[in-house]
């Protein structure tokens, strides 16, 4: 039995040279060395302080605040943290030995030859257990625990970065349908006048009455138009307030009516930077290093484990024949060594690989779906830089084309569809110059979120510092 033994565990050492060892993990060739637009800033560092501050927006900034102190989306999220910060303190509990305190006290009675006897008894006994890590089994399972728990981080740091570019979607939503209100206002008033002034022409028998049908068109058009905007307003004004925590409402969003300009450059830094600024990048390479630990774990399954018991105690018992005290201990080692469970540890082992490939092809993806978002969000943001001044110039010449067309009109010189068409060719651009002027800040809004960054880091670590019973991250 000990040349057994001696065999085995000689065996053992020799496959444990063959134990799993982790390889550098590399991004998809070719990692550009720019981004293809927005070369003029390339090279700058991308600002370390909120994005969103660039605004100057003090009511952007205290709903941007209570966003992060009582959105409950964020709330689940820190919950999720915790409870993996505690899974990875039980999964390094296991490299330490267990000790356990048991305590025993009665009374018995038993029937005799010579009648009855009683006995009382006491026990005291302290117990420990240890698994001896041979094969780095259980500090893998302890380092995947924690390469888990730096996931989870990464992943609430994601997560606080799409609640607070949606935040600040919504607000500018807001403000923009408030300006279309405006606008549409505006817009009525205007084809109010109008209808009234081809009304008194009407009266007087200078304009036929297909004139005045167009305008009473006109105007209930906008009316109808007007309503859209309003609706839209409520939607977004509600959807904000539940990001902050509140039940619906339409006092949360503010009151701004104008969207801010945006300033011309945003330093976009260099395209590798973006490895270590995204987030979900660094959530990604931490599950690949949490596979790559449980592949080593469950190749140290297959090896044997040895586990070290002990115990030590006093007794006490009050016999018929007289008092019995003293102490006991015991030292006990085991040895368990798998021979046959019909494929099952291996099955476990390709799994485990199986999922490695996975998170290695997810963490690839990732990295090209990262470059993909803020070159979409680069050209975006052109082209709607490049929209807004067509827009612009559309804008006067249709300012310019409807005052002809309502000389011509007043001096009856052209009947009323010109006037007609030009007033709602500049309703309609004005319109569309403000959607697009905040599609403009959306898109920003998408390449600050694209291009990621850690001003989330220091508020998340407050938060869960502030939680019961946890720990900071490293």
């Amino acid at each position: 039995m000990t040349r057994l033994m001696l065999m085995l565990f000689v065996t053992s050492l020799i496959w444990g040279c063959s134990l799993h060892r982790p390889e550098p993990v590399q991004p998809p060739a070719g990692l550009p060395t720019q981004f293809s637009l927005g070369q003029e800033t390339a090279g700058e560092q991308p600002c370390s302080t909120p994005w969103w501050h660039d605004f100057a927006d003090p009511q952007l900034n205290r709903l941007i605040e209570a966003l992060l102190a009582e959105n409950l989306t964020l709330e689940q999220g820190l919950a999720r943290l915790e409870q993996s910060r505690a899974a990875a303190r039980q999964a390094g509990a296991g490299q330490w030995p267990s000790l356990a305190l048991s305590g025993e006290a009665g009374r018995n009675r038993q029937p005799g030859v010579s009648g009855s006897s009683t006995t009382d008894f006491r026990q005291l006994a302290v117990a420990a257990a240890f698994e001896i890590d041979l094969w780095g089994k259980l500090a893998a399972r302890s380092k995947a625990a924690e390469h888990s728990t730096q996931a989870n981080f990464a992943e609430l740091q994601t997560l606080t970065l799409g609640l607070v570019s949606q935040l600040v979607d919504l607000y500018y939503l807001a403000v923009e349908q408030r300006a279309q209100l405006q606008l549409a206002d505006q817009t009525i008033a205007s084809f109010s006048e109008t209808q009234n002034r081809v009304e008194e022409r009407y009266r007087l028998g200078l304009r036929p009455a297909i004139d005045l049908y167009q305008a009473r068109q006109s105007l209930q058009n906008a009316r109808a138009a007007r309503q859209l905007f309003e609706a839209s307003l409520a939607n977004a004004e509600h959807a904000l307030a539940v990001l902050i925590g509140r039940y619906p409402d339409r006092t949360s969003s503010g009151r701004l009516e104008s969207l801010p300009e945006l300033a011309t450059n945003f330093p976009l830094g260099l395209p590798s930077q973006l490895l270590v600024r995204r987030p979900d990048l660094r959530a990604a390479m931490a599950r690949i290093a949490v596979a790559d630990h449980n592949v080593a774990a469950a190749i140290a399954e297959r090896f044997p484990s040895i586990n070290l018991m002990a115990s030590y105690g006093t007794t006490r018992q009050e016999l018929a024949s007289g008092l019995v005290t003293g102490d006991f201990w015991s030292l006990v080692s085991g040895l368990t060594l798998p021979l046959f469970d019909a494929g099952r540890r291996q099955a476990e082992v390709e799994r485990n690989q199986a999922v490695l490939r996975e998170a290695l092809a997810a963490y690839r993806l990732a990295v090209l779906n990262a470059f993909r978002e803020v070159e979409d969000s680069l050209a975006n943001h052109q082209s709607s830089a490049q929209r807004i001044q067509h827009l612009e110039e559309t804008e006067k010449a249709t300012v310019a084309t409807m005052r002809l067309a309502w000389q011509n009109y007043q001096q009856g010189l052209s009947d009323y569809l010109p006037v007609l068409t030009t007033q709602r060719a500049l309703y309609d651009t004005q319109s569309r110059l403000l959607a697009t002027r905040r599609q403009l800040i959306s898109h920003r809004i998408s390449l600050a979120r694209a291009l990621g960054g850690d001003w989330m880091k220091e508020e998340l670590e407050r938060r869960l510092a502030a939680a019961p019973g946890d720990q900071r991250d490293e």
